[in-house]
């Protein structure tokens, strides 16, 4: 029989973790949903595990503790900063694209020449780490005051901008001003999270809590809670499915995602279905 109060004594780090970046993530997809730059969140997660390796690279090459942290923020905001730029030439999408695929084969790249003692590749790329350092956890907990207390202030310019932006410009608005200011607040959470939790579990949290919030409750301000509970659901559910069936965190905790959303496509479905008799 599985003992659950031992397990909480030795990972309840982690699934304080996971849930903090749940519930803040979960919270800000609801605006990456809404803009229709799901696979920003993406690129930024990647970008950010590319600064997690340089971090553990250059201490190993260099000898300069550089905190894997602290350049993975650094990473992922360059990576913000091209995905926030528009040349005419391409779209936006051909721009997400190169950010994703650079910061992937980069990762590779650098990660091929990371020694096994120093950190674990795939725990980066996939969150498949069981246990999270205290130093993380006040990281993740730290950004995550930080990252939830700013978006609430700017909740209702958000808000506007995402919904109609046209007439936000109307109404006096800095609309690109507060784009800026999302895509910081995404980008300084995504980094400090992937470093604990790996690019998978993070892109799922940033994204499936969002969509799915939108199809359960149907309204734009509602959804907003519900995303976070969601998303603190994905961490805590999928941590405890990881140690019940042995399987791999990252994974898990993006199949407990996966799966309320596909519930929220299902009782989207049946709500429409019931509308129409």
């Amino acid at each position: 029989m599985v003992d659950l109060a031992t397990a909480w004594e030795l990972f309840r780090d982690a699934i304080v973790c996971a849930v903090l970046a749940g519930v803040v993530l979960g919270g800000l997809g609801v605006h990456v949903v809404v803009r229709r730059m799901v696979f920003a969140s993406a690129a930024l997660a990647e970008a950010a595990a590319l600064g997690v390796m340089i971090g553990f690279f250059v201490e190993i090459y260099s000898g300069l503790a550089v905190p894997p942290s602290l350049t993975a923020i650094g990473v992922a905001l360059l990576a913000a900063v091209g995905l926030a730029w528009r040349p005419e030439a391409v779209s936006r999408e051909v721009i997400l694209a190169a950010v994703w695929i650079g910061s992937a084969a980069l990762a590779l790249v650098v990660g091929a020449s990371i020694t096994q003692e120093a950190h674990d590749v795939a725990e980066i790329l996939l969150g498949s780490a069981v246990l999270v350092r205290p130093e993380d956890l006040w990281r993740v907990a730290g950004s995550s005051v930080f990252v939830a207390g700013a978006a609430a202030v700017l909740h209702r310019g958000l808000v506007f901008a995402g919904f109609d932006e046209e007439t936000a410009r109307v109404h006096g608005l800095p609309v690109r001003a507060l784009e800026v200011a999302l895509w910081a607040l995404i980008t300084i959470q995504v980094a400090t999270c992937t470093r604990a939790l790996g690019a998978l579990p993070v892109f799922a949290f940033s994204v499936l809590p969002g969509a799915a919030a939108l199809l359960w409750v149907g309204r734009l301000q509602a959804a907003f809670p519900v995303a976070a509970a969601l998303g603190a659901v994905s961490g805590a559910g999928g941590f405890l499915l990881a140690f019940v069936f042995d399987l791999p965190v990252g994974a898990s905790q993006a199949g407990v995602a996966t799966a309320l959303f596909a519930c929220g496509m299902l009782w989207s479905r049946a709500r429409s279905s019931a509308l129409l008799r």
